[in-house]
């Protein structure tokens, strides 16, 4: 194999849920750089619109709150008829909630994992007999930090990052032998709209992400992005089951 195929997603069709902006996004662009049909999946028509316009040929977006299990068959079914088999799912659509864990209400508390645990499970549920079929198929998470390591007043968030880790081991034990792999993205502190809002105007707190991040810097959108290029591509036909921190090594930091 050569690089140039080994790299390669040409043929493949990537649903990515939250694909609008952000991460989610830049792993759109790097997905479609490298070949992929990409079908961006989220909320906000104006976002997803305003995302395919920038990727150009081979994008298109579809309006879903994956929230909304009961249509998450529905949601794949369209996907088919307009792009193809989905042979790419990257569950990456979450929330954020930052509260004193012993201000975090049941109902809060739910509401986070319908999105990161159940919202997935029901589009994974979705997509993977398929890929069975055709003995082909990645399922990409998006993980985090909150996963591998205690991080305050996000109890809710590191609980649905945490079983994630999980359900991808148990995933890849079930499909792997199908020729569906399942791996997840741990990213770490990574330079966005969010992560701006989060350290300007607290230098104490972004000096304690960079002093504890051995790169010394923020990562970049497109360092998740080329990741979950490798992960879906022929490169990492044999990585199954893993979480892989991309992080400038703040988890294995001092």
């Amino acid at each position: 194999m050569n690089p140039s195929e080994a790299f390669s997603l040409r043929g493949e069709t990537a649903l990515i849920t939250g694909g609008g902006t952000g991460i989610g996004l830049a792993m759109a662009r790097a997905m479609h750089a490298a070949g992929a049909r990409v079908v961006l999946v989220g909320r906000r028509e104006a976002e997803l619109a305003a995302a395919v316009r920038l990727l150009g040929v081979g994008a298109s977006h579809m309006v879903h709150d994956i929230t909304h299990l009961d249509g998450a068959a529905a949601l794949v079914e369209k996907v088919t008829r307009e792009a193809g088999p989905v042979s790419c799912l990257v569950n990456n659509a979450g929330i954020h909630l930052k509260k004193p864990a012993v201000d975090t209400t049941p109902e809060e508390f739910q509401k986070v994992l319908n999105t990161h645990i159940v919202g997935a499970h029901a589009l994974t549920r979705a997509v993977v007999p398929g890929m069975i079929e055709r003995r082909h198929g990645s399922i990409l998470f998006t993980g985090s930090m909150a996963s591998l390591f205690g991080i305050p007043l996000v109890i809710a968030y590191t609980a649905a990052k945490s079983a994630m880790v999980g359900m991808v081991k148990g995933y890849a034990t079930e499909f792997s032998q199908y020729g569906v792999r399942v791996n997840c993205i741990a990213p770490g502190w990574i330079e966005t709209e969010m992560s701006r809002k989060a350290l300007e105007g607290d230098p104490a707190r972004k000096a304690k992400v960079l002093g504890r991040t051995p790169a010394a810097s923020l990562g970049q959108p497109e360092d998740i992005g080329w990741a979950a290029v490798y992960l879906a591509s022929p490169a990492a036909k044999f990585v199954t089951g893993v979480t892989l921190p991309v992080d400038g090594g703040a988890s294995i930091g001092f």
